[in-house]
């Protein structure tokens, strides 16, 4: 499900690209980006039947591995407005010993337990950017503006051990609000930076990026960058206190 998720939204931003080309212009409207992004997991997360669970340590009780993924993001720059469609994948896994008592999902582990563990997230982000500075047709360029944004989480959590599994699933959309900027030579190389936060009814999301853009020709390129997110979920017996961090890379194009 998750893997038929990943395809079907790999596939829609495709076509989406290729939809909005009507759009396109002289100033190099659409950007159609793919690349590879390595996230590191820190923090606790735990499912709870009747309030009872465990918070259970990404490194301290169950060492998680990074998560290693392909990545796509879609661009619309219409003047003064940004609109942005960004899709993220996340799956991490662990496999070992209990060195404590955990409840989780209903069951109980005692220690000396072997574990098998899973977190898997998928992000959708839809943004939006209104540039109060937009000085984009002059050699070197500048811009800032407000960017909102609605970040939705569709994730699965669950724990295996002598044939018996406890999972949880929730999906949540998680709206935020913050800054982006871009500092650009022409389009030969830029550096973009971004960052949103808000937080509800025990929910939060804080979101941070910085990337850098190299165009050895106007309409193709590469980039690389940093990404920050920090997650917060306590809603229906879910929890989640987890940061993602890590660095990723890869190509674009723009027409």
């Amino acid at each position: 499900m998750v893997m038929n998720l990943k395809t079907k939204m790999m596939t829609a931003m495709a076509a989406g690209c290729f939809a909005f080309a009507g759009f396109a212009q002289a100033d190099e409207t659409v950007s159609i980006k793919l690349g590879y992004m390595l996230l590191s997991p820190s923090g606790q997360f735990t499912s709870t039947v009747n309030n009872i669970g465990t918070r259970i340590d990404m490194q301290n009780d169950i060492n998680f591995d990074n998560s290693k993924q392909p990545t796509g993001e879609v661009s619309i720059n219409m003047g003064d407005s940004l609109f942005t469609l960004g899709f993220v994948p996340m799956s991490f896994t662990a496999n070992g010993t209990l060195a404590r008592p955990i409840s989780f999902g209903g069951l109980n582990y005692i220690p000396g337990t072997t574990v098998q563990s899973e977190f898997k997230a998928d992000l959708i982000d839809f943004g939006y950017t209104y540039y109060l500075i937009n000085m984009d047709d002059m050699p070197s360029r500048f811009q800032l503006g407000i960017e909102t944004s609605i970040k939705t989480i569709i994730a699965k959590t669950s724990m295996t051990s002598a044939g018996q599994t406890a999972n949880k699933n929730f999906t949540l959309p998680i709206p935020t609000l913050g800054l982006r900027g871009r500092v650009a030579l022409a389009d030969f190389i830029g550096v973009t930076g971004r960052v949103g936060y808000l937080g509800y009814a025990g929910n939060s999301f804080l979101d941070a990026d910085a990337q850098i853009e190299f165009s050895p020709v106007p309409t193709l390129g590469i980039y690389a960058g940093y990404r920050q997110m920090a997650l917060k979920v306590d809603s229906n017996g879910a929890f989640a206190d987890i940061t993602f961090k890590g660095p990723y890379a890869g190509g674009f194009f723009r027409f």
